[in-house]
């Protein structure tokens, strides 16, 4: 410990898969690595998903009438740019560290901040300036793909499903607190100041970034290689995982972005309304991230995906009962749930990357190759394809608010694309059982033990694939 701590910039050993040494030192070093990563990437998360809120202010009462099509494509705008951030955002943390990087992607949320707070409340501002603003927001969720890689780094893959369901929960707070942020200042000074939202946040940004700097570490995990990324995007699994998660966290992103859109235009709920409606949904879908990698951890990342997609598409069918009965307690009901599950999903599917490549290095090792060597390069895969599955889940949400966009302008009603989700989530559940339950056993538990720690007695649970 006290090594580390002398070398707190940059920690150059570090193999949490050393049972000695995580219980000795490294899981207090992660731990607090990780209560850090959580706060920068729940302010991100927040900082992304603000448009979501300052849309429901955007009135003429406040000089700023725009249509509901241009509303929910100042929704997509940033989705879409937090998406092509994640890959770059990803590589980042092997190319300037964890603490370094979350430093600056923390003080980087100014920039979309205080741009907004200039011009939200200028009436007659036009769309595309609107535009240009949410498009710089995007940067709140590029920190999704650093956080997370930079925390698989520190946790050994025993407990990486709790760990990054638990960072990815904490940042997935983001969007719901931003929520009740709005809920509060509508309640209180009334719908006609968005300003005061994003004020709130610019004491948080500074902390973020000062917390980091003075807490966080950097982990020296070897160099990734330029041609680690393209050797992820060569292997199969990478596209198959990153399905699944379009399904799963592109559902919660999209659905926590549009929902308050979808209230005004399927059930003509004030701003006020919506935003009391829409803050559970996000809370418990977060919430309920850690819980699906808990799931994952004990039953199988797939065997808990294959059944969770199923459960949503059940979900769809009843959202599209409570929209031909115009049924608004059902409806908000219904989507809650089908938050909670996509929260369940996004814990359940990313177990699934880790556990996929440690595999493979198991095989690898049974092939006669080097064990360090082989396990290395598991995790460094491991990391490039966090980036990649975040990058294509958070595209989801530019899908599922496209979607919504294009049903609501030309049938005036979302039924159209909740057929679509059902559809999407069939291929999914196909996908799951296709490619990760097709053994003769299903995904077969099995005890994975990592040959640099045998002697030690210390195996670890994980899934076998035969994909």
């Amino acid at each position: 410990m006290t090594a580390l701590r002398a070398s707190r910039r940059r920690i150059e050993h570090w193999d949490p898969e050393d049972e000695e040494f995580w219980e000795r030192t490294g899981k207090h070093v992660a731990r607090r690595n990780l209560v850090l990563s959580v706060l920068s990437e729940h302010i991100g998360f927040s900082i992304w998903s603000m448009w979501s809120v300052l849309v429901l202010f955007m009135s003429p009462a406040i000089g700023l009438g725009f249509a509901p099509s241009e509303k929910f494509l100042l929704v997509v705008t940033p989705t879409l740019v937090g998406a092509l951030l994640r890959l770059p955002y990803s590589h980042a943390v092997t190319r300037f560290g964890g603490r370094d990087w979350t430093v600056f992607s923390s003080a980087l949320l100014f920039v979309p901040a205080l741009l907004a707070l200039y011009f939200v409340q200028r009436p007659g501002t036009p769309l595309w300036v609107f535009l240009l603003i949410a498009a710089t927001a995007g940067v709140g969720g590029g920190n999704f793909a650093s956080s997370t890689t930079n925390i698989a780094h520190f946790f050994p893959r025993r407990h990486q499903g709790w760990a990054l369901g638990l960072n990815a929960g904490g940042g997935n707070l983001g969007v719901a607190v931003i929520q009740l942020v709005g809920l509060l200042v509508i309640a209180t000074a009334g719908d006609t100041h968005p300003a005061y939202v994003i004020a709130a946040y610019l004491p948080l940004i500074a902390l973020a970034a000062v917390l980091a700097a003075l807490g966080m570490d950097n982990v020296d995990t070897g160099p990734a290689g330029s041609g680690t990324l393209r050797e992820a995007a060569g292997n199969p699994h990478t596209w198959w995982i990153s399905l699944l998660y379009l399904g799963t966290f592109g559902s919660f992103i999209g659905y926590g972005f549009a929902f308050g859109l979808v209230l005004q235009n399927q059930f003509g709920s004030t701003p006020l309304e919506a935003v009391g409606y829409t803050f559970l949904g996000p809370l418990l879908g977060s919430l309920s991230r850690p819980l699906g990698g808990r799931l994952a951890d004990r039953f199988g990342g797939a065997r808990v995906t294959f059944w969770n997609f199923l459960a949503m598409g059940a979900g769809t069918l009843l959202l599209l009962v409570a929209s031909a009965h115009h049924s608004l307690a059902l409806f908000v009901a219904v989507f809650t749930v089908l938050f909670v599950l996509s929260g369940l999903g996004n814990g359940s599917t990313y177990k699934l990357i880790p556990v996929v490549f440690a595999g493979q290095a198991e095989a690898a090792v049974t092939a006669g190759h080097d064990a360090t060597e082989a396990f290395a390069r598991a995790r460094r895969l491991t990391g490039a394809v966090i980036g990649i599955a975040g990058a294509v889940g958070a595209l989801g949400g530019v899908v599922v608010n496209l979607a919504f966009r294009a049903s609501y302008g030309s049938q005036g009603t979302g039924e159209p694309a909740f057929w679509f989700f059902l559809a999407f989530y069939a291929v999914c559940v196909t996908v799951t059982r296709l490619v990760y339950l097709r053994a003769p056993h299903g995904t077969v538990p099995g005890e994975a033990r990592d040959p640099r720690r045998a002697g030690r007695g210390a195996a670890e649970s994980s899934e076998v694939t035969r994909a």
